[in-house]
């Protein structure tokens, strides 16, 4: 049967980089777009973790590949898309996923090193990451760009002060790329998570997690790295070519609740 439509939700081919995929969204986002039958990228800064996840995704006879990246490092990146490139000779999609959370106060001794350790990677280096795989994006049929924030960057919550304020640049880049980038039809959109069960979040307590999702989260549960990775494929589909500047909440209706 023919289809009626001419839009493609076929990722078939397509070159996708995913930063931080050895574990957590990260790597439920590098399965999810594996099974759509992308060439899947795995990156992050500790190779066992990649090792673990292509392995997973070559098993189930999908195309996966791993580079250990940090987003931290320019070298570490400019060897990791040059390495990208010899080997596949484009990158079509990018999703910047890497990040970290120190909680800190403002009159902590070491504030200000936290302060620029968490910018460094969860702002900067998004930011290293589009402009390394750039050129090739503009050369792809389909680009397309993901960040990805928090809920974090559309409210706040004490003692998060540097992670607040980079989520909240997190979705300030989204919004000015997506007006810079437009020319080349590259698409830049932005997904905020809420309470999602990952490494983050793993040494809360379940009755406490429980407690919270019954008081704050209008679905009264924590979400599934899925939930997330399923968000971030649809911005990233051929399909998906006329939404740029989008900010996704993938929260459960958190940030909509009032009381």
């Amino acid at each position: 049967m023919s289809r009626i439509t001419k839009l493609s939700r076929s990722l078939r081919g397509s070159v996708v980089l995913i930063t931080g995929a050895g574990s957590g969204m990260g790597k439920a986002t590098a399965e999810l777009f594996s099974d759509e039958g992308a060439i899947t990228i795995v990156t992050d800064i500790n190779e066992n973790n990649i090792n673990e996840v292509v392995s997973v995704i070559t098993k189930s006879g999908n195309q996966a590949d791993g580079f250990v990246l940090d987003v931290g490092s320019k070298v570490s990146i400019s060897a990791a898309i040059n390495n990208i490139i010899k080997k596949y000779g484009k990158i079509d999609i990018l999703v910047n996923n890497a990040g970290i959370a120190i909680p800190t106060v403002i009159d902590s001794d070491d504030y200000e090193i936290f302060w620029d350790k968490t910018h460094d990677i969860l702002l900067k280096g998004q930011v290293r990451l589009i402009r390394e795989c750039l050129p090739f994006l503009k050369k792809s049929l389909s680009p397309r760009i993901v960040n990805i924030a928090s809920t974090e960057g559309l409210g706040a919550s004490p003692r998060h002060s540097p992670y607040t304020s980079a989520k909240h640049g997190v979705i300030g880049l989204t919004r000015s790329l997506a007006v810079e980038l437009g020319i080349h039809a590259i698409t830049v959109n932005c997904i905020c998570p809420g309470p999602i069960n990952t490494a983050m979040t793993e040494g809360i307590p379940q009755k406490d997690k429980e407690i919270y999702s019954k008081r704050r989260v209008p679905l009264r549960r924590y979400g599934d790295p899925e939930e997330v990775a399923h968000a971030t494929l649809n911005f990233c589909l051929p399909s998906s070519s006329f939404i740029t500047g989008a900010v996704l909440q993938v929260d459960g209706g958190l940030t909509v609740k009032r009381a």
